[in-house]
């Protein structure tokens, strides 16, 4: 008979019972669960249950780690975006909500770039902490996302994106995201890479202020390789802030944009 025992294929007697496992495979064990859902009690186990047993305090291997972590996705997703390459130009609300959402996933490789530090204010939308504040962006967010998921590769650079520098710190990346609060910003990055990458993919976010209605943001192909999520409109103004619901919806569109445009599903 075949059960999964920490997303790993094991094959046991059939009539073997749920403690007598953890004796064998993990003693010491102390929360064991099957199917999702925790168990109190002794239990035979049944054909394709899927188990999982934590020792409280322990930290599974890596390798471990990774098949859990990566048990909901459908078949055969976590082996095409591990091998994938993703920069985000920008660290704050877009760009670290990103950056976090892709690590869960499992992406191969990120690239972040940012010359900020964390301030107080960053807080109210950003994926830091307070113990973070005047630490540079780069640090801090590298940090976090090997605490979540050790298995993806973080390529920092504590830098200003200019056009000199693109080149150096996004050349060899599959899929760029523009994640930068000034306009100005948000069309040199624009512009520069679709000229020298024209085979390359662009998700940048524009009109993600405020608190309007979460469905007015939208993912729009805007050409072959460049697409764009937010309302396009709603731009940060005196009074008008940017707050972290908006920000995060904006920001998991273009982290789905992303796991899309790697499996190659159509958003059209």
């Amino acid at each position: 008979m075949n059960i999964y025992l920490n997303d790993i294929p094991v094959e046991i007697n059939p009539d073997t019972y749920l403690h007598a496992l953890r004796d064998e495979k993990k003693s010491g064990a102390d929360i064991l669960i099957i199917n999702g859902f925790p168990q109190t009690k002794d239990q035979r186990l049944q054909e394709d249950d899927r188990v999982v047993m934590i020792r409280r305090g322990e930290q599974p291997t890596p390798d471990e780690l990774e098949a859990l972590m990566m048990a909901r996705h459908t078949p055969g997703v976590h082996e095409k975006i591990k091998q994938a390459r993703v920069g985000i130009a920008g660290i704050g609300g877009l760009g670290s909500n990103v950056a976090i959402a892709l690590t869960r996933v499992g992406i191969g490789q990120l690239d972040i770039a940012d010359f900020d530090v964390v301030e107080p204010s960053n807080l109210n939308r950003q994926q830091y902490f307070i113990d973070q504040i005047g630490m540079p962006k780069v640090e801090a967010l590298s940090d976090i996302l090997k605490r979540i998921n050790p298995a993806v590769k973080v390529n920092g650079h504590n830098k200003k994106v200019t056009p000199e520098n693109l080149t150096a710190i996004f050349g060899t990346v599959d899929i760029l995201v523009e994640a930068f609060d000034a306009a100005a910003e948000k069309a040199m990055l624009t512009n520069h890479f679709l000229q020298l990458y024209p085979n390359k993919y662009l998700v940048a976010a524009s009109g993600v202020a405020g608190y309007e209605p979460s469905n007015s943001i939208r993912t729009r192909k805007i050409s072959k390789y460049f697409y764009l999520c937010g309302d396009g409109v709603t731009a940060a103004a005196p009074g008008y802030g940017l707050m972290a619901p908006r920000v995060g919806i904006a920001a998991h569109h273009q982290a789905n944009t992303v796991l899309r445009l790697l499996l190659n599903e159509p958003l059209d």
